[in-house]
């Protein structure tokens, strides 16, 4: 059959990944795909990478305008990143009625509501299995594999930069930029790393699944953000000792007041599987009403395990490309007039478990001003570490852990613990999370 013909903008890490795999498994892919997926034009703005790359077996421009207006391509793939020119190209390959693949999580998050109703009016797909998890086909799971089920919660370990960071933290008990720098050093963070370590990453990846997930439109502009920058290497060691690990996750559920979306520190009892992924591995557990809970792992990042989403995606649009636009998947996993606006639940309506760390005077009954503040807020302790305080200190540490209760009221607890005469520094608050 004729070949289907792929427009790739952007020949970077996996851009070149692609390339690179659709070229090495090129039989495989045809026998899955029912005819050749070739790329035949590449847009990148430094020609020579471009060239190297791809040894002469595809047309090269620095014009990526030039590819989604070229009438021979049906497919564009979208690997350049970024909320501007990349939404531009998306929407004008829509607009000529071309098929899109991206791996774009941060251009689908904030702009996903416009171009998925574009293409829905032009009749076209995006697919984007790339753009959460890396390899791991994390929405084929939650849009298909998963569609019987009523998603209840998504948690999820989806930035390998974090996870390594934490990891090498909490094994050479090194404070947060030594381990920055090392991860910088080896290529597991940028130079700015602020979208991975300040958790925006994660933010619009989890904004995705949970869209999938319940239905809804895309959030992310009411996503609760926090990162690890702040986390201290004896918040790691105290947590140990209670039996958790800290993770940062990103975490989306269904309650009865609205949807949960929220990425930041958590504790994790040491005992789960998702507690013990290390290094730059990702992990997402899904838990369904009727399947229970699901756990996805693998490689988050990288040029092969994403060019291997990119690859599924084409495989998927090279499949269905041709049928009618009312049987296939939709993008968002329900139909597109079944989605339902739920409320995003604010921060402080949440309800969790805590870990709070207090800086305080060594001398009689500041524990029990604390822990009387907490009790008139509705709040019980779970369990709790009061260190004696080294030789000639007059100050120590006392790390209390929480049963389940509302944010605000933590809150409220906080400010009031905060403005005792013996508490000596700024209170520190991590949630917890028990899962599955």
């Amino acid at each position: 059959m004729k070949p289907i013909n792929v427009g790739l903008l952007g020949i970077g890490t996996v851009g070149g990944g692609t390339f690179t795999v659709l070229t090495r498994n090129e039989a495989e892919i045809t026998r899955r795909a029912g005819r050749p997926i070739r790329i035949s034009k590449v847009a990148d703005k430094n020609l020579a990478l471009a060239k190297e790359v791809t040894a002469g077996r595809a047309e090269v421009t620095d014009d990526a305008f030039a590819v989604v207006d070229d009438p021979a391509i049906d497919i564009v793939v979208e690997l350049i990143g970024g909320y501007g020119i990349a939404k531009e190209l998306v929407l004008r390959a829509i607009a000529n009625g071309k098929h899109v693949v991206t791996a774009n999580k941060a251009l689908l998050a904030v702009h996903g509501n416009e171009i998925f109703a574009a293409a829905q009016a032009r009749g076209v797909i995006v697919a984007f299995e790339a753009a959460v998890a890396g390899g791991i086909p994390i929405i084929k799971a939650l849009r298909e594999g998963l569609s019987a089920n009523r998603i209840e919660w998504i948690a999820g370990i989806i930035n390998g930069t974090t996870n390594f960071i934490l990891s090498e933290m909490r094994d050479k008990g090194l404070p947060f930029a030594t381990v920055l720098g090392e991860a910088q050093r080896l290529g597991y963070a940028e130079a700015d790393p602020t979208f991975d370590v300040e958790g925006v990453d994660a933010a619009h990846k989890i904004t995705i699944m949970s869209a999938i997930a319940f239905g809804i439109p895309m959030h992310f502009e009411q996503a609760h953000v926090e990162g690890i920058s702040r986390l201290a290497a004896e918040d790691i060691k105290y947590a140990e000792q209670l039996g958790y690990r800290i993770k940062l996750l990103g975490i989306t559920r269904r309650t009865p007041e609205g949807v949960e979306l929220r990425v930041h520190p958590t504790l994790i009892p040491e005992k789960r599987l998702i507690a013990n992924v290390e290094g730059a591995m990702n992990a997402v557990l899904v838990k369904g009403d009727a399947v229970g809970p699901t756990l996805y792992y693998g490689k988050g990042a990288g040029a092969e395990p994403t060019a291997s989403a990119v690859i599924a995606d084409l495989v998927d649009v090279t499949r269905m490309h041709t049928a009618d636009p009312e049987h296939r998947v939709p993008h968002l996993a329900f139909q597109p007039q079944s989605l339902v606006d739920l409320p995003i639940l604010p921060l402080a309506e949440i309800s969790t478990s805590y870990y709070l760390r207090l800086r305080v005077e060594d001398k009689p009954g500041v524990l029990a001003d604390i822990t009387r503040i907490l009790a008139d807020q509705g709040i019980s302790i779970d369990a709790m570490i009061q260190r004696e305080p080294d030789e000639g200190e007059e100050q120590t540490d006392i790390i209390i852990l929480t049963h389940q209760t509302r944010e605000r009221q933590i809150d409220a607890a906080i400010a009031l613990i905060q403005s005792l005469p013996a508490v000596k520094a700024p209170l520190i608050r991590l949630r917890l999370e028990n899962l599955l």
